[in-house]
């Protein structure tokens, strides 16, 4: 079990990790993905590869 902030959890997670995957959600009225928090810090701050998907509607 991994106690503290997920985007601190995932960032550290990333130096062992061959890929993460990150969801995002696409909302009405907006153009493209909404990050969240931890999604945004991932693509700037991880050590492997990150796929960001998108949720299913």
């Amino acid at each position: 079990m991994v106690e503290g902030p997920a985007h601190k959890a995932l960032v550290d997670a990333s130096a062992e990790a061959d890929l993460l995957v990150v969801g995002a959600r696409r909302r009405h009225g907006h153009i493209g993905l909404q990050l969240g928090w931890a999604a945004h810090a991932l693509l700037h701050h991880a050590e492997c590869p990150v796929a960001v998907v998108p949720q299913q509607t």
